[in-house]
């Protein structure tokens, strides 16, 4: 099922994001939006079929609460379970990061720590609405004390608004695309301009991203999703198979990669995907991610870890013996699931960590949306008696030839 490579031969899928066509596109249709507000935005969601001509284009709060009234007992209640759990996970995160207050030469300097004012939180509707990207988004914004918060996402259904209520958006605007990050990132009728836009999407999200990126603030640029499984003969080829499944039902640009020391491990599994290919209801779609996955076979654990750090993947599971002493020793990921417990989709769906994660290979600088997204670090200076740093100041700002800077100094010394 699974094409064999070894580390030598093992492609690197290309960290570009975004396809420069796609861009262009998509600029375009966030430039109309900026320049056209309401009604461009109305003209682009009708042509892309995010809603009806005429439809309804913004589900005030109200409406929200409606929807999470009447959904079904059971359903109300996982996504309430799931949302209380990214929530305590995001105000534990938000904990470690405190105000400073420390001496310096002449007085005191220090931090403060401010959520943004306004986010906008995307939630793809693609092939399948993800109410889970909802809470995902949502909570955490609301969680770092953002005042006013926006969910977007094209076609919603009452799960989808439900969740929109449970998590306390504001309002969502039901558009998706390039059309709806424009709209977000400049305002288009009651639809505010906001600080901060996250969220995962397709690559005309990206790309629209992309484009705002600099005059908003965005939390990455994220492309297709990816999920590397780091096993030995210790493994379960049938919870192998199934997590790699579970990644490539996503879409079929979605990367399934099994690393392993083991043949008889890697038959095992392709055995597997075989078996449980033929019973899944997305076959068709994770199919054809499979056939672009791949296994590597590597001469041990130890060059595993270091395929894996080259691949630096969005979604990292470690099926190993003494899986605990070997998650340390990997560098780059996006979220790190550690043992034959820890399935991807459990962080997928609510049991602390956010699921918006880098792909491409960008796990190499940057993490996962957190509550860090949605605060800044702010810091401030008061000087008692500046007169020592005064003088280095005067100096260092004559070394650069700025007089202005060194006389401002002296007026201090």
């Amino acid at each position: 099922m699974l094409r064999r490579v070894t580390p030598e031969t093992m492609p690197i899928r290309d960290r570009a994001a975004v396809d420069p066509v796609t861009f262009t596109a998509a600029s375009a249709i966030v430039d109309d939006v900026r320049a056209g507000g309401e009604s461009a935005l109305r003209r682009h969601a009708e042509r892309l079929g995010d809603i009806a001509p005429g439809g309804q284009l913004i589900y005030e709060s109200n409406a929200l609460q409606r929807a999470v009234a009447t959904l079904p007992a059971a359903d109300r209640a996982v996504l309430e379970r799931a949302a209380g759990r990214i929530a305590a996970f995001a105000d534990a995160q938000k904990k470690c990061l405190t105000p400073l207050d420390v001496a310096v030469p002449g007085g005191r300097a220090g931090h403060t720590i401010a959520p943004m004012r306004r986010a906008g939180c995307y939630a793809p509707a693609g092939r399948f609405p993800l109410p889970s990207s909802v809470l995902m988004t949502v909570v955490t914004a609301r969680v770092a004390g953002v005042e006013t918060v926006w969910a977007a996402s094209p076609r919603p259904n009452a799960l989808t608004l439900a969740a929109a209520g449970i998590a306390g958006a504001d309002a969502l605007l039901a558009v998706g695309g390039a059309q709806a990050i424009a709209a977000l990132a400049y305002g288009a009728g009651p639809v505010p301009a906001v600080d901060v836009i996250v969220g995962p999407g397709n690559r005309w999200v990206t790309a629209a991203k992309q484009r705002v990126s600099g005059e908003v603030a965005i939390d990455m640029l994220a492309g297709p999703s990816e999920l590397v499984v780091l096993a030995d003969d210790t493994a379960d080829p049938e919870v192998v198979a199934a997590d790699l499944l579970a990644q490539a039902e996503h879409d079929t640009d979605a990367l399934p990669i099994l690393v392993t020391p083991s043949v008889v491990l890697a038959d095992a599994v392709d055995a597997a995907l075989g078996r449980q290919l033929a019973t899944l209801p997305t076959a068709d779609t994770a199919r054809v991610a499979c056939e672009a996955g791949f296994t590597v076979l590597v001469a041990d654990v130890d060059e595993g870890i270091a395929v894996c750090d080259l691949l630096a993947p969005e979604h990292l599971e470690v099926l190993t013996a003494h899986a605990d002493a070997v998650a340390p020793r990997l560098r780059h990921y996006g979220g790190l699931f550690v043992g034959a417990g820890a399935a991807e989709v459990l962080g997928d769906y609510g049991a602390g960590p956010n699921h918006v994660l880098p792909t491409g290979g960008t796990a190499r600088q940057t993490g996962g949306l957190s509550v860090f997204t949605f605060l800044r670090v702010r810091t401030w200076l008061r000087m008692d008696a500046p007169a020592e740093l005064a003088r280095d100041a005067a100096h260092l700002a004559r070394l650069e030839g700025l007089e202005g800077h060194a006389r401002s100094a002296e007026k201090r010394a």
